[in-house]
């Protein structure tokens, strides 16, 4: 309910009842109490609710659980600086990648993202750090559920593909976005992992395509990797140590 509200700006108890398909009297005690707990306010000429100011708090709770933001601020505010691009930190939840932290350079150039945003794994950097660590089984039930929108002319829109791009993740350490999901942004994301090994978060560097060039991407690629390394090392993390051939 509160999501619909949310999304219309503005809803009455009929449309709501309408919208949700559920009686107008179950709504009607619903909206009253969601209204005087705060997440709800009613408007009292049109009788219309719009949502609370209260709702932030349940944003603020959710966050708070998640540590990897703790971990990982410090951290992407040093990557911003060095880089002078957009930070990102993203997590899966359920078929996509979510946006939880954002750091953003001064200047003229703004990436038109926020936290909260979802992205589509298969067309972002951060989506492919992420599922490139998950079981195929898990990733073919979020691309069954979600499609494989092709975004741009660049978005890989097949599984085989999509694939071969994630096995070249897990290669070299990181994922890149070359205008797959905007034309013109070109975006970097590495994977985060916890104590236990598993993927926990990305962390991704947006920019335009004249920003993160042949130039200048083998230095940002690096900062990014070892930005991520660290952030991993901080959850608890321990790279498997390498046998000696000695």
């Amino acid at each position: 309910m509160l999501e619909a509200v949310a999304q219309a700006s503005e809803l009455s108890n009929a449309e709501i009842s309408r919208n949700l398909q559920i009686p107008k009297s179950s709504a009607s005690y619903i909206l009253r109490t969601l209204e005087t707990q705060g997440y709800l306010n009613r408007n009292p000429e049109t009788g219309k609710y719009r949502v609370g100011l209260k709702v932030l708090s349940l944003s603020r709770g959710a966050l708070s659980g998640i540590d990897v933001r703790e971990v990982a601020l410090p951290i992407m505010r040093h990557l911003m600086e060095k880089t002078n691009l957009t930070c990102h930190l993203a997590i899966l939840d359920g078929p996509d990648a979510v946006y939880i932290e954002k750091v953003e350079p001064q200047g003229f150039i703004r990436m038109d993202t926020w936290v909260g945003r979802r992205m589509r794994v298969h067309a972002t950097s951060v989506g492919k750090a992420l599922v490139a660590y998950i079981q195929q089984e898990r990733l073919e039930k979020i691309l069954a559920e979600r499609g494989m929108e092709k975004r741009t002319a660049k978005t890989i829109t097949t599984l085989p593909r999509l694939l071969k791009d994630l096995e070249r993740v897990r290669q070299q350490g990181y994922a890149v976005d070359d205008e797959e999901n905007n034309m013109g942004a070109r975006c970097l994301g590495a994977p985060i992992f916890n104590q236990d090994g598993a993927i926990e978060a990305s962390l991704g560097l947006s920019g335009t395509i004249n920003q993160v060039n042949e130039q200048t991407m083998p230095r940002i690629v690096e900062a990014l990797k070892d930005a991520a390394r660290h952030i991993s090392m901080g959850m608890g993390y321990r790279a498997p140590r390498r046998m000696s051939t000695a």
